[in-house]
């Protein structure tokens, strides 16, 4: 079993993060500056496309002929856009949860709905709610795993 948790699974929490390769970097990059090069050159802005045509014009010789001075580049990308995701993703995730579930379930609460039926009923006698048609015989779940 893997980890004191006795499950199958790791549950730590530092991920290693492998970054793409110099090549797939360079690669990238280099069609990235050419595209908004030529919509530069297309659009007629004021900034000139060579700002953008030059260094994709360096990326793609680097990626070409030797890709590995490419490599801190590619580690600092990465390590920025780690940071970008421990910025962006909690504020995201908070959004989601403000500007969608609260207001769904303040709606919910309003209207009176109980879905998951957390309501106490002091007169209950039980709270299991009795399935129709029963379900599998109970003798069919003795070797789930």
């Amino acid at each position: 079993m893997a980890g004191k948790t006795g499950s199958h699974e790791a549950f730590e929490r530092e991920e290693v993060v492998a970054g793409p390769s110099n090549v797939s970097f360079g690669r990238t990059f280099a069609i990235i500056f050419a595209v908004i090069g030529i919509i530069a050159a297309w659009r007629d802005w004021r900034i000139g496309p060579v700002w953008f045509l030059v260094p994709a014009a360096a990326f793609a010789a680097a990626t070409l002929l030797r890709p590995d001075i490419l490599a801190p580049l590619n580690r600092a990308w990465l390590r920025f856009g780690l940071l970008l995701h421990k910025v962006v993703n909690p504020l995201i995730m908070g959004a989601i949860f403000f500007l969608v579930f609260t207001p769904m379930g303040l709606l919910m609460r309003a209207f009176g709905k109980d879905f998951l039926r957390l309501k106490r009923d002091p007169q209950a006698s039980s709270y299991w709610i009795p399935r129709e048609p029963p379900g599998p015989a109970p003798d069919s779940l003795k070797n789930q795993f």
